[in-house]
């Protein structure tokens, strides 16, 4: 029996204990035991599969990783404790000194810091390419190119990339092809669907969908998820079992919370495009998204987040920010509170002026995370933001 998204994120459950509990309990345990010296030795070889030790696997991370995998049809997969660890550990287990990274332009400001900081340190290159610009991709690709990465929708200018026409070109060049999935989450996009090898989320987002926990999770080839978690398996930065907890619940109202965030993202940014002091809107299900027939051909929903640029620059971007009175002021997203954020102060500070105007991030730009509240009173609070400009 073929099961639909919402049951399987409902169902899908590690086996129940002797209590016949209903929702799985929480294991709580740094490590496990054994019958005696031979399941012991058997168990470190790897000739029998069992948990050893929660930085290695637990029931309850056990429950969220066969979940994301068959949410986003993948064979593998491995949590961590955020998503920078699973974005960090996915390119440190797979990469080595000298070679070459080709991404899109438009990345999380913490994931152009590793590309531009850190991984130069190990002879590690990444060559750039816009988002509008998807033609030059295989110009940039050189003999120790290893893999292609992208986001799409992109943070925090939801940008939408082509993943059939990425994979293309990946695989003709015998590249793997790795996708950021955060912002669209498995209900609304997969990426493994179009040719991705690789899946990243940051969990702490809306797959947890109410701001109480972090984590992150890489799913797709079963080779690859295997380098990653024997990396991982030494580094340490593994999910904890109670956030996988919270987490694996979490994924059971996914569906319900992305439908009603999608229309209200939908219902706002069609509102924001005839407010005379909004310059731009993008929204991947608005027809005027430069993408919209690819965003209608990979997305179920356009998303939940909404980006626009109010009128006046700094001033007025601050006198907007100083205006809101319910939306939350926050660089977090995908929560169930609609969230604003000030991309070029905050997520993408620390990029150079020129690096942020190349990504479309503008002093008076705007990220708007649509939370669950009435459509009515967002808006009213947008709305009131707007006129003080």
């Amino acid at each position: 029996m073929n099961k639909h998204f919402e049951t399987i994120a409902v169902r899908d459950q590690i086996e129940r204990t002797e209590n016949k509990e209903h929702s799985v309990p929480l294991y709580l345990t740094s490590g496990f035991v054994f019958d005696d010296a031979e399941e012991m030795r058997a168990s470190f070889a790897e000739e029998k599969q069992r948990d050893l030790y929660s930085r290695y696997s637990n029931p309850n991370t056990n429950e969220f990783i066969s979940k994301i995998c068959k949410l986003e049809g993948a064979e593998a997969g491995f949590a961590f404790a955020t998503g920078m660890a699973a974005v960090y550990s996915t390119f440190a287990a797979l990469l080595s000194s000298g070679d070459h990274i080709v991404s899109a332009r438009s990345v999380f400001g913490a994931t152009h810091g590793l590309f531009t900081k850190y991984f130069p340190k190990w002879d590690i290159e990444t060559s750039y390419f816009g988002v509008n610009e998807v033609e030059n991709v295989e110009s940039l690709i050189q003999p120790n190119t290893k893999f292609i990465y992208c986001e799409t929708p992109t943070n925090p200018g939801v940008d939408v990339l082509d993943l059939e026409y990425l994979s293309a070109i990946a695989k003709k060049h015998n590249l793997l092809l790795i996708v950021d999935n955060c912002f669209a989450t498995p209900y609304l996009q997969n990426p493994i669907k179009f040719g991705a090898d690789l899946v990243i989320h940051s969990a702490t987002k809306l797959i947890d969908g109410q701001g109480r926990v972090l984590g992150g999770i890489t799913v797709g080839n079963a080779e690859l998820i295997r380098e990653i978690y024997l990396f991982s398996r030494l580094t340490g930065p593994s999910m904890s079992p109670f956030n996988a907890w919270v987490l694996s619940k979490s994924l059971e109202t996914l569906a319900v919370r992305a439908d009603r965030q999608c229309d209200n993202a939908l219902k706002l940014a069609e509102y924001l495009e005839k407010h005379p002091k909004v310059k731009w809107v993008k929204y991947p299900f608005l027809k005027s998204h430069p993408k919209y027939d690819v965003a209608k051909k990979q997305m179920r929903l356009g998303g939940t987040i909404v980006a626009f640029e109010v009128d006046g620059g700094v001033a007025g971007g601050k006198t907007f920010f100083d205006s809101i009175e319910m939306c939350s002021l926050s660089a977090n997203l995908g929560d169930s509170r609609t969230i604003v954020t000030h991309p070029a102060s905050t997520t993408h500070a620390k990029l150079a002026k020129e690096d942020k105007l190349a990504v479309g991030i503008t002093a008076g730009m705007v990220r708007c995370s649509l939370g669950l509240e009435h459509i009515e009173d967002i808006i009213a609070d947008i709305e009131q933001a707007l006129e003080k400009i």
